[in-house]
């Protein structure tokens, strides 16, 4: 069903008055306290797109094969963007930063796609617990939005000493490829090498299969294995490779003489599939916004407990820097209203001062309905510490209220794309569509934090409710040994709420320069228009 939509509101929104003082002490500290951090990201996305390193590069080079990057890199049309999905996967475990595989979404002979790619010079492209989270994250992106999928194939198969971290849930890539299939989502699988084991039956269960030849090899079993089961002596060839697959077995769609053939062919097929999104395209001017996104960097805070004016990030992101907010003097520590980014109208949820009271939690309640009942993707730009505390707001309604909210996020239907700015902690993570409330996309600030609550407030929890059972049990309380345990713990904690670690946990697809926020949210509501933009029309019961 395509929907046609106006929305006059979004275009007679009024451009946002900026009162940013980038002469000011705090737009300098912001500023600095950024740029750090984005030198630090850069060092983790280079040691992403180093894959297994120097010496492993140049080998494979040394095999007349071309890395991952590069495949995709010849793949994608020229000039098109790519947003690459999920880079720090595995960073601070044991395995590589990147978790030996590159996804992300692109435009193929026209067609918007989710690539990806396994790196074949991270052990053999093998898979581990983040490779396997990885890759089930990138399907469900790609089922959610209708994406075709494109496999770059060249793994080893499972991480073996990894193992009982993977089997099980690693089915779930069959299962996943298979229902792509059933709801009409094209896959296809360009094969460059090693397919063995479980993931031959990734060619296997895609629509589309191109084999190199004298590279793929896809086989359930190797030569040694096959030895040692039924003792027979056999070779890759005949076991696995693209000539015998294309004439004998049939498995291969096409035979690929090298990997530049294989992805003229990839990008052939795209263009012969007749793809159509169902979506509508976007219906607004995408002109510029007034003022310049470099200024981000400047607003988005070195201490997330310094509050910020969202409508200052929106007059840097949204078409033409006009809002149509509503609700403007009503529960003010939450920004509600209407805009478009790169021509696709939504409606914007942004926390104000960080703190959700019952008539933000109202507020928000009804513009997610009225979203809703126009069919218009939502934006929740995130920098919550939660919903209010206390016996006042106890006695007020505070757990209705937000538990309002949660039923209004729980039961959208029209695409949520989230971004983390600064803070997204506690009940307020799930209320402004956190990760477990299926956002299409959703990414983090560099800067950003991510937690039950901060790290000093719950240190200083912990170190209270040691008190109390100090003086409960009549024991005395060791002041010097609770110093220890709070600052233990708020080093844990400050360390697991960082962007790199959340990211690194797969708790969003990736962590953002500021400045790229206008980029990534057009890319995300592009692809997000692949399929239908329909809103709720029923919700269940609000307790009132």
């Amino acid at each position: 069903m395509t929907i046609t939509a106006t929305h006059p509101r979004a275009v007679e929104g009024t451009p946002l008055r900026s009162r940013l003082d980038t002469t000011s002490d705090l737009y300098r500290t912001n500023r600095k306290a950024q740029l750090k951090n984005l030198a630090e990201l850069d060092e983790q996305l280079e040691l992403a797109r180093a894959g297994g390193g120097q010496r492993y590069r140049q080998r494979h080079h040394e095999r007349g094969r071309l890395l991952v990057r590069e495949r995709i890199e010849l793949l994608l049309d020229r000039d098109a963007p790519f947003l690459e999905l999920s880079t720090l996967a595995a960073w601070g475990s044991e395995f590589t930063v990147g978790a030996s595989v590159v996804s992300g979404i692109g435009v193929v002979s026209g067609v918007e796609v989710l690539v990806l790619g396994h790196d074949p010079t991270v052990r053999g492209g093998a898979m581990n617990p983040y490779s396997l989270k990885k890759t089930l994250r990138a399907l469900e992106i790609a089922r959610r939005n209708r994406l075709p999928v494109v496999n770059l194939v060249e793994s080893g198969g499972a991480d073996l000493p990894s193992q009982a971290d993977l089997f099980v849930q690693a089915g779930k890539i069959f299962h996943d490829l298979s229902e792509l299939s059933a709801m009409g989502i094209p896959t296809i699988a360009l094969v460059f090498g090693n397919s063995t084991a479980g993931g031959a039956y990734v060619p296997g269960m895609c629509d589309y299969t191109v084999l190199v030849d004298q590279q793929a090899k896809v086989f359930l079993g190797g030569p040694p294995l096959v030895k040692m089961a039924t003792g027979e002596e056999s070779n890759d060839e005949d076991l696995g490779g693209a000539a015998m697959h294309a004439r004998v077995s049939g498995l291969a769609d096409h035979f690929a003489v090298d990997e530049q053939d294989a992805i003229r062919i990839g990008r052939r097929i795209l263009s012969e599939i007749n793809w159509r999104k169902s979506g509508p395209g976007p219906s607004l001017p995408a002109d510029s916004p007034l003022y310049d996104p470099e200024e981000l960097l400047g607003i988005a805070p070195a201490d997330f407990r310094v509050p910020f004016d969202p409508r200052e990030v929106l007059a840097r992101v949204v078409d033409g820097s006009r809002f149509g907010e509503y609700k403007p003097d009503y529960g003010t520590s939450i920004v509600t209203g209407w805009a478009s980014i790169h021509g696709f109208p939504v409606g914007v949820l942004a926390n104000a001062n960080g703190v959700l009271f019952s008539e933000e939690a109202k507020k928000a309640s009804e513009f997610i309905q009225l979203a809703n009942q126009a069919d218009t993707p939502l934006v929740f730009l995130q920098n919550t510490t939660g919903y209010m505390v206390g016996a006042v707001y106890e006695q007020g309604g505070i757990i209705k209220d937000g538990a309002k909210m949660i039923n209004a996020v729980t039961n959208s239907t029209v695409p949520h794309l989230t971004i983390n700015m600064a803070a997204s902690f506690g009940a307020g993570n799930y209320g402004m569509s956190g990760r477990a409330y299926d956002p299409r996309l959703m990414f983090a600030w560099v800067g950003a934090k991510c937690a039950v609550m901060g790290a000093t407030q719950l240190a200083g929890v912990l170190s209270i409710v040691g008190k109390a059972a100090a003086e409960a049990a009549g024991r005395p309380f060791d002041q010097d040994a609770d110093d220890q345990r709070r600052e233990a713990v708020e080093r844990q904690i400050s360390a697991e709420s960082h962007s790199f670690f959340m990211s690194g946990k797969l708790y969003d697809d990736g962590v953002l320069d500021p400045r790229d926020t206008r980029t990534v949210l057009g890319i995300a509501l592009s692809a997000a228009h692949s399929g239908p933009i329909e809103g709720r029309r029923g919700y269940g019961v609000f307790r009132m």
